[in-house]
């Protein structure tokens, strides 16, 4: 096969082209992993501007079930964008734990405590920020 510019031009120029797809393979591969760290963070702030709420429906003089339950839905919502995103077991550990709080509170709401003790969820949903945002 004949090449203007000879054999060894061709060659360096296949070099080149092979070197540049793989730093491009590798940047893009990059950025995958910066996407889910993003989602993670924002999944973090999400689940914890839900939580808040659910604290505020909770410790609300009407204790509002329908308020918390809401708050819960948007937290579960949330989970179910993190478990389909990591690879990394702290965060997953972080999302069963707030997935059993979760569930533990809706029952209770629905047994008609409007006052349940929703510590396992403030201390998963903390768990998973720092987890999506070290440092």
């Amino acid at each position: 096969m004949y090449a203007p510019g000879g054999g060894p031009a061709l060659k360096r120029r296949l070099a080149l082209a092979v070197a540049t797809a793989a730093a491009l393979t590798t940047v893009l591969s990059g950025c995958g992993a910066l996407d889910k760290a993003m989602d993670c963070v924002k999944t973090a702030d999400a689940i914890a501007t839900s939580v808040s709420n659910l604290q505020q429906a909770v410790s609300n003089a009407s204790n509002d079930a329908a308020q918390i339950e809401e708050s819960l839905n948007s937290i579960s919502t949330e989970l179910g964008n993190l478990k389909n995103t990591t690879d990394n077991a702290d965060l997953s550990k972080a999302v069963d734990d707030l997935t059993k709080g979760v569930d533990t509170v809706r029952t209770a709401v629905k047994n008609g405590d409007t006052t349940p003790d929703i510590t396992p969820i403030t201390d998963a949903a903390t768990e998973i920020g720092k987890v999506c945002t070290p440092g």
